[in-house]
């Protein structure tokens, strides 16, 4: 008997069973309907909301960013430069003279002016009291804000910018482009930043730039020799990356050198970049309010949380008496240093695809 007849009854069910197949395949449902694919951004996000101090840090930096934006426009008692110039101020003068030999005397009634009400206590006027020019310290704070957080972010993206624009190239040729990218990067790294942010400090000076444009044109130099640690970090990822199996495949297919840097190898070094983005933001605060300190950047009369505190070097009986003048800028600093460093630690976290828990 040949090997196809030995058991007939047994060929053709399995192959009635093969005929059903497509049929019964399109008509079965799922073995569990609970079972739900999740997708890599909703992994990230998840991770990152388990984390506790992510949660807080974010927390923190969007109630800076709702105080200093949202605040003025709801707190319009006072302007940024405006001064309370209290009480009108009136003195009374004893005034004598002689007429034909009699001798007159009367009183004098004299108005001096509206005197500043400078290092006000907290009230219901001025919810922080006021600097001695006696300008409030609750409106400054923030629009302090507003200038030490848009320039911190302008900054960091102008950064990242150039760091991937020549990180990119340079990782992805190699060679003598490579080589002279990094040459670069190494001449930038290597110059003196604070003696040279002295230079260019006297510079604008000498230029008459106006006080509210001068933090600007320090945070432009300190985008151009900062750059170099992303440019860096984007070089090393794309080094790695270039070999893999979907590069040689985007490299068969003939596509173009800028879609295959900034649409097939970019992408890939984001999770990295956004982490370096966030924990830069903090050092970046830091440097402007390090600026606005030294009388480097904003100047009064407008506001930055680093020029309000300016004011304890110039006065120390207000770091004694008064700390409601500078304490408060100084905690805004705190608090976004600290939101923005653990909104990063919890990027990094969510982002590594080694983290399980």
């Amino acid at each position: 008997m040949s090997q196809s007849n030995k058991y007939p009854a047994q060929t053709e069910a399995v192959a009635e069973e093969l005929l059903k197949t497509p049929d019964t395949l399109e008509d079965t449902e799922p073995l569990d309907k609970n079972v739900r694919l999740m997708s890599p951004g909703r992994m990230v996000m998840r991770r990152f909301f388990r984390s506790k101090l992510s949660v807080v840090g974010l927390v923190m930096v969007v109630g800076l960013f709702i105080f200093c934006w949202l605040g003025p426009l709801v707190y319009t008692a006072w302007g940024e430069t405006q001064q309370d110039e209290g009480k009108l101020e009136i003195t009374q003068q004893e005034v004598t003279f002689t007429v034909d030999g009699e001798e007159y005397t009367f009183i004098q009634v004299v108005e001096t002016g509206k005197g500043v009400n400078s290092l006000a206590k907290p009230d219901g006027r001025h919810f922080l009291g006021t600097d001695k020019y006696g300008r409030d310290v609750f409106t400054r704070l923030m629009y302090g804000g507003r200038i030490s957080l848009m320039v911190s972010f302008i900054a960091v993206f102008a950064i990242t910018l150039f760091g991937i624009v020549f990180g990119g190239i340079a990782g992805y040729f190699g060679g003598v482009v490579d080589n002279v990218i990094m040459r670069v990067c190494d001449v930038l790294m290597c110059l003196p930043g604070f003696p040279i942010l002295l230079i260019i400090g006297t510079l604008l000076d000498a230029a008459d730039v106006e006080s509210q444009h001068r933090i600007y044109y320090l945070m432009a130099y300190l985008t151009l020799f900062s750059w170099p640690g992303t440019a860096r970090l984007v070089r090393g990822q794309i080094l790695s990356l270039r070999e893999q199996e979907y590069m040689v495949a985007a490299e068969a297919m003939g596509y173009s050198v800028p879609r295959k840097i900034f649409k097939h190898l970019i992408p890939n070094v984001m999770p990295q970049l956004i982490v370096s983005m966030t924990l830069s933001l903090g050092s970046m605060i830091l440097y402007e309010a390090s600026l606005s300190y030294l009388n480097m950047g904003v100047r009064a009369p407008y506001a930055a949380w680093g020029t309000m505190i300016n004011i304890v070097a110039e006065d120390p009986n207000i770091l004694k008496n008064y700390f409601n003048v500078w304490g408060p800028p100084g905690i805004c600093i705190i608090i976004a240093v600290l939101g923005f460093n653990f909104v990063g630690d919890g990027l990094r976290d969510a982002l590594d695809p080694k983290m399980r828990r």
